[in-house]
């Protein structure tokens, strides 16, 4: 593992990249002997289909940092895009938004991911990222400096409306597109017709409208190492996998 690096480096950079399907009953203790295995870069939590609190999530967060690990949070609802803020304060370094079509949905999370000059994002939480580590005694604009630097967006794409406007809804600031395939599947089924006939044809698209721009691509779902090399093959570099049994 590159420790010399930030993940949202690691990610710019292309590298193949595992996260740990977590959860937040997980102890510090437990989650330290599963990352002695060397298997995880990140951990992926997800808000949207499992129950949560905030006091939950800040206290996951902050033993998650204290092993040196990132956590990234699929927030629970596509409408909550303005909300990655607060859910940010609450520890977490990178943030998923599920469901993207609009570009409305996309400039609520920039806005509020990013720090004043790039965005809108408001000042303030005990809780965040680096403040009692690695960013600890930076001043107001040092911090929003770093941060914007090492944030990750990243937004979830589940409809064919969101394959054919990619480029829009890619905007600079985003750095990750994720693939939700079931929920694509689903769309799929109501877009008969639609030129790409299935959830492969249309990841190959969306890493072809992509091709060049440095953001990177995502699996949403968990998989096997040994299922890959088909998502390495289009160009996938970020996958998530279960904890070890």
């Amino acid at each position: 593992m590159t420790q010399d690096k930030t993940l949202r480096q690691r990610v710019r950079d292309g590298e193949v990249l595992v996260a740990l399907r977590g959860s937040l009953n997980t102890t510090k203790s437990q989650l330290a002997d599963i990352w002695a295995t060397g298997r995880y870069d990140y951990i992926w939590i997800d808000g949207q289909h499992t129950a949560f609190s905030e006091e939950s999530l800040v206290a996951y967060c902050t033993a998650a940092e204290e092993l040196g690990i990132d956590v990234q949070l699929r927030i629970p609802h596509t409408r909550h895009a303005y909300l990655v803020g607060r859910y940010l304060d609450l520890g977490c370094s990178a943030v998923l938004v599920p469901e993207v079509m609009e570009e409305e949905t996309v400039d609520d999370a920039l806005a509020y991911t990013y720090y004043p000059q790039v965005g809108r994002r408001s000042w303030g939480g005990e809780a965040r990222r680096g403040v009692r580590g690695v960013a600890k005694g930076m001043d107001r604009l040092s911090y929003a400096k770093w941060w914007n630097d090492y944030v990750i967006l990243s937004i979830q794409v589940e409809s064919v409306e969101a394959v054919t406007n990619i480029q829009k809804l890619a905007k600079p600031g985003v750095s990750v597109v994720t693939f939700g395939p079931n929920d694509l599947s689903f769309n799929m089924e109501g877009h008969k017709g639609y030129p790409l006939t299935n959830v492969d044809d249309c990841m190959r698209n969306v890493a072809a409208q992509l091709d060049g721009t440095g953001i990177r691509l995502a699996m949403g779902t968990g998989t096997k190492p040994e299922e890959r090399d088909k998502y390495l093959d289009i160009g996938i570099t970020m996958f998530q996998e279960d904890p070890p049994a």
